[in-house]
């Protein structure tokens, strides 16, 4: 285990990160075996190891070192924000003012534009072996976005194989607020051959977010019945992939799953995730109102780990408010606008049977 945690020390905090410094890594570990890995770039889940027959198995993709870490666009890991996932033409509307964040995907602003909340150095505000809280202060017009945000999460491991992330923020102006975490899992091992199509997944949700041809979604809500995007049951990923026009503009799925008002309450189980074998199961819970599942349509190329990563070697299922949420008025608290007067307080624990 120690060792493993002096190679993570090697690849990733050696080389200086954006801001000249070099990262520092927290490491947790509970009763079982089970360890979890943290670094205070982006406030970034690093790693996750469990126990599986007898032997220490990676189930995150992750840069082999730093270096590779600035370059790649995946977001491994990271906490992203201001707003994750998609804003149209990086333009919304508060109060009658309008707004220009930084374009960064195409025609869009992604996770927060150009140098979002994955880019910076989080503060330590608290550690301990089996919990760490993160803070980070954004000022009003970071990004071009309105408001100043004081920013905490908490990452804590319990000894039910719990990975919980709480989040935390309040603000000073109305503004878009939607974060999450963008860790890619193969629950195989990040090693393996395995595919994201291999493993078998369920969402509790009814209805999915259709986009158009820059992942911008359309403005409905389309039932899941009688699509491919029917997870209601556990399914094999692989079933029905790229059998549907709304799948093959993304290359796959990287759309917006809304989930059942009765699975938000952050006690019962929204998502469930099988490893190809079976050996491993990862159930999500979450008091956010969708999933962003993300099969790994554009990983190729990209350094990880132990290889190139290809295509489809991990998934991401982000919890988080709806994607171009400031511009989908009709979307009413789902679409991640935080007021002066409210505060932002989520959870999702990811907890891993094996």
């Amino acid at each position: 285990m120690y060792a493993y945690f002096e190679l993570l020390e090697q690849a990733m905090a050696k080389t200086p990160s954006f801001d000249g410094q070099v990262a520092n890594l927290i490491h947790l570990t509970n009763a079982n075996g089970m360890t979890a890995s943290f670094m205070d770039i982006g406030a970034t889940w690093l790693s996750c190891t469990l126990p599986v027959n007898g032997e220490s198995r990676e189930v995150l993709l992750r840069s082999p070192n730093m270096a590779e870490h600035m370059k790649q666009g995946a977001y491994f890991g990271s906490i992203v924000g201001r707003f994750a996932n998609r804003i149209a033409k990086g333009q919304f509307e508060i109060d009658g003012k309008s707004y220009q964040t930084g374009i960064n995907n195409g025609d869009h602003s992604l996770h927060g534009g150009l140098d979002g909340f994955d880019k910076r150095r989080w503060k330590v505000e608290a550690q301990s072996i089996q919990h760490v809280v993160y803070s980070l202060q954004s000022p009003d017009g970071d990004q071009g976005y309105p408001g100043n945000l004081d920013i905490s999460v908490t990452y804590k491991l319990t000894d039910d194989n719990e990975l919980s992330i709480s989040y935390d923020v309040t603000t000073d102006k109305t503004s878009p607020v939607n974060l999450t975490n963008h860790a890619y899992f193969n629950l195989a091992g990040e090693a393996s051959r395995a595919k994201s199509l291999d493993h078998v997944l369920q969402l509790h949700a009814e209805y999915y977010l259709p986009t158009d041809a820059g992942l911008i979604p359309l403005g409905e809500q389309k039932s899941v019945l009688g699509t491919s995007f029917d997870f209601t049951d556990l399914k094999p990923i692989g079933q029905t992939f790229l059998t549907e026009q709304d799948q093959k503009m993304a290359g796959g799925y990287d759309h917006a799953f809304v989930f059942v008002p009765e699975v938000t309450d952050g006690i019962s189980t929204a998502a469930i995730l099988i490893a190809p074998e079976k050996e491993v199961v990862m159930t999500i819970k979450t008091t956010k109102p969708a999933v962003q599942f993300y099969s790994g349509n554009f990983l190729a190329g990209t350094p990880g780990a132990s290889k190139i990563y290809e295509s489809y070697d991990g998934l991401a299922l982000e919890t988080q408010y709806f994607p171009d949420g400031p511009n989908k008025p009709q979307w009413g608290r789902n679409r991640g606008i935080l007021m002066p007067m409210e505060r932002y307080q989520h959870q999702t624990i990811y907890q891993f049977e094996c």
